[in-house]
Formats: structure tokens, sequence, C-alpha cells
């Protein structure tokens, strides 16, 4: 980059041509671009929802008000909030209906007692809100275990007033390997009861109209393999240095990077660099980031500002030194970093806030 001197650090960069190959590529694996709704937690960007429309994506998943409020006021007319609302968010996305009218927002619950409580909000202002079956196909942190208990929460949303149900998402995060045929395997097998729990559905004459589902390693797979699947990879849009060891080899583009600084040499074989756990995902062991040019270093010390890289060259990057690397997880390290840096021609532009890292906006 022949600017990074008006970047400070730690600073995360953005490249849009990369991110438009991307977005080309996830509409070319689909075949068509209604089969796709990318994960907005990904990026949080407005700039980059007008990139996905001008691709042909009009399908968007969230997990918080304030992504869905970013994403309608960016122009997205079709957002699944993919997080089942409780408490005072009932009524949140209430008003976010309200406030867009033109967009139509869905959820998902998985219980009764939540179905009815969204029921009640909605019918009290003549709103119908688009509900999904959240399903627990194996990865055991939200839904339901496909199976009678959750036959029988879909047909009480079918039948609330102030409900529309419009099928079954089901994330399968929890599935990772390298052979895409072992991945689709196990792809295979967590949806075969998701598979059932429609067909007795339909065949009680009741509408399940989408299934919503996959992560950014088995998309690709499940959409060669299933036509009446919509997949919602997000990672796919920015990549990051994790995926290659989730999923079988992509030719995804690095579209998100990291800016940063050596600020120390504290002793002759360690390098402090600026980028504490307040700028990078930190819930996985080190390493958390892949340098360019350092790969053999040893990530061996990080707090909330400091990153301590153990490397016989630490002589060779004095203070001030910049380093550019990936993280191992993008999506939680865009929503540590206030602005991104859009960088085109090898030039870093005016930074863009990262509007949707706020759990509010105006909803």
């Amino acid at each position: 980059m022949t600017n990074e001197n008006v970047v400070p650090s730690p600073g995360l960069l953005i490249y849009p041509d990369r991110i438009r190959r991307n977005l080309q590529r996830m509409v070319q694996w689909s075949g068509d671009a209604s089969r796709i709704r990318p994960h907005v937690k990904t990026h949080k960007l407005p700039q980059i929802i007008q990139m996905k429309l001008e691709a042909g994506i009009t399908k968007f998943k969230t997990s918080t008000i304030a992504e869905s409020e970013m994403t309608a006021s960016a122009g997205g007319k079709d957002v699944l909030l993919a997080y089942q609302p409780v408490g005072p968010n009932i009524q949140r996305l209430i008003k976010l209906q309200q406030a867009f009218p033109e967009t139509c927002f869905s959820t998902i619950v998985d219980n009764e007692p939540i179905a009815q409580e969204l029921s009640g909000a909605a019918e009290a202002v003549g709103l119908v809100i688009r509900t999904y079956l959240d399903l627990n196909v194996g990865m055991d942190r939200t839904g339901i275990p496909p199976g009678p208990e959750a036959a029988t929460v879909y047909r009480s949303i079918c039948q609330l007033p102030g409900l529309h149900a419009s099928g079954f998402h089901a994330y399968d995060g929890h599935l990772h390997d390298t052979d895409a045929d072992r991945l689709l395997q196990q792809a295979e097998q967590a949806f075969a009861p998701v598979w059932q729990l429609r067909d007795q559905l339909r065949g009680e004459d009741f509408s399940v109209p989408q299934i919503v589902g996959c992560g950014t390693p088995t998309s690709q797979l499940m959409l060669a393999r299933h036509e009446d699947i919509e997949v919602s990879a997000g990672t796919s849009v920015l990549w990051d240095a994790g995926q290659p060891s989730l999923g079988p080899e992509s030719d995804m583009e690095q579209a998100a990077v990291l800016i940063c600084r050596v600020i120390s040499r504290p002793t002759g074989d360690r390098l402090c660099i600026d980028l504490g756990h307040k700028a990078v995902a930190s819930e996985f062991p080190l390493p958390r980031v892949k340098f360019f040019g350092l790969e053999e270093a040893q990530q061996v010390m990080h707090s909330e500002e400091h990153l301590v890289l153990q490397t016989p060259r630490a002589a060779d990057f004095p203070p001030g030194t910049v380093l550019y690397g990936v993280p191992y997880h993008i999506c939680p390290t865009v929503a540590l970093h206030s602005h991104a840096w859009p960088v085109s021609d090898g030039r870093a532009g005016a930074p863009w806030p990262v509007v949707a890292r706020n759990r509010s906006l105006t909803v």
C-alpha cells in the first residue's frame, strides 16, 4: 500500500475489488443468486450490501437488530434475523418492520412461548412476521432437534395470528472437513431429519416454503446437491486465514487485511506488535493472525493492546515497521473496528464506519 502512513494502526483494510470477485464466485456456485443469503455479520458494512445488490444478491441474513436495520437502510429488501428475538428485541423487531415497510423482515423461533409472544406483538399492531423454525442439526447452540416436538412448534407457527410460517432455518456450523466428500457426507447426515420433517409437514398440508441453512464450509457442496435449499455462507465475502482448515480448497480471495506496527523489540528475538485483543478476534488459541513475511514467527503472548512475536529475524523489524496480516476469524475481528479503510489501486481511501458493529442504530 503506497500511503500506509495515513492509516493508524491497528487498522482494518478492505479490498472492494476482491470482494466483488468473491461475490461473483458465490453467484457462480449458486447458479442463481436467489439461492444464496450471505450473512451480514461478517462485514457489517452498508457499502458491501451495495456490492451484493450489484452482484444480483437480494437476500440477507443477520444476527442483530442493528445489522438488520443497516441492511434495510442500504437497500436490502429481504432480511432474515437469524437470532430468536426475546425480551425487548421482540418490540424492536416490530418497530423495525414499521420503520422499513418496503423491506420484508423475517426471524426464527425454536419454542412455542416465544412464538406466541411474537404473534401477540405482531397482531397488536396489525403486522405479519415471516417466521422460520430454528432446527438444531448437531451444533447444539440454538434450535430444536428435528422430530415430533419440532413438528408441534411448526404447526403452532402456521396457526398463530400475526405469523407467517416460512420454513426452517438449520445452521451446521459444527461441520468442518477439508475433504469435500467427507464433509458432504456429514452434511447429508445432519440434514436428513430436516428433509424428513419437511416431507412430513407437507404431507399434512402445512406449507414449508424454504429451508435456509449451511455455513461457509458446506454451502457450495449443498447447493450442488439440493435445489431446495438457500445457503448463508458469510465468510466467503471477505475470507480469512481460518477457512482453509475448515473446508475444502477454495479460490476465494483475502479481502480483509489487518495493518499493524512494531512498537517495541523487548529482547533480541522478540517483537511487540500493536495488535491486541481489542483489534483481532481472540476466542481461539494462538496463532490468531497470519502475517505476511513473518510466517515462521511464533505468537507467544497476547493481551489487550499487545501481541508478542518470537523470531530470529527480530533485528530486521525496527519499531515503526508496518506489518500486514489476515485474522483467523474475520467476523468478530470486523466488530472490533470502528472504521475500515477501503484500498483500491494500492491506496487507502477515506475510512468507512463499521455501522452495524453497534448494538443499536435508531431502533
